[in-house]
């Protein structure tokens, strides 16, 4: 880290600490070569993911979307909010580990489904129903059965 009052890159970090919001960390440091001291801050810079639409638009991804979508599926259900935020957080996971900035709506949709899947059958199909606009009961009994 760059010295800020003689511009050495030699310093010692003395004391480290998470700030109140816990999404930086403070850092005291000493400059081992004028002695002076400092302090900096170390964040995680997030890539932001693009969500490519049905109409090729594109638009940044919304954790907060996501789990609205989820606990509109899960309403009346015996799904804790809990559980929801976990597969929110798994789907999120999953999304920043891949290896692109953007992902198909299509392909975060097909992720829906498959957390709601083994977390409540009854939303799995609730979602199922509106995520790929079934025209009629035998385009949604025919999905199901090849699932």
């Amino acid at each position: 880290m760059k010295c800020f009052f003689c511009g050495s890159l030699e310093s010692k970090v003395l004391d480290s600490r998470d700030t109140d919001m816990q999404k930086s960390i403070r850092r005291r440091r000493e400059c081992l070569n004028c002695g002076k001291r400092f302090t900096t801050y170390e964040t995680v810079e997030v890539v932001p993911i693009l969500i490519i639409k049905r109409d090729h638009s594109r638009q940044p991804f919304d954790n907060n979307k996501l789990k609205k979508s989820i606990l509109i599926a899960c309403e009346k259900r015996p799904v804790s909010l809990e559980a929801i935020d976990k597969v929110c957080e798994e789907i999120e996971k999953e999304i920043y580990n891949s290896t692109s900035q953007e992902i198909e709506s299509s392909t975060l949709g097909e992720l829906v489904l498959r957390k709601l899947r083994y977390l409540d059958e009854i939303a799995f199909v609730r979602y199922a129903i509106v995520f790929k606009k079934f025209d009629n009961i035998n385009q949604l009994v025919n999905y199901l059965s090849h699932c």
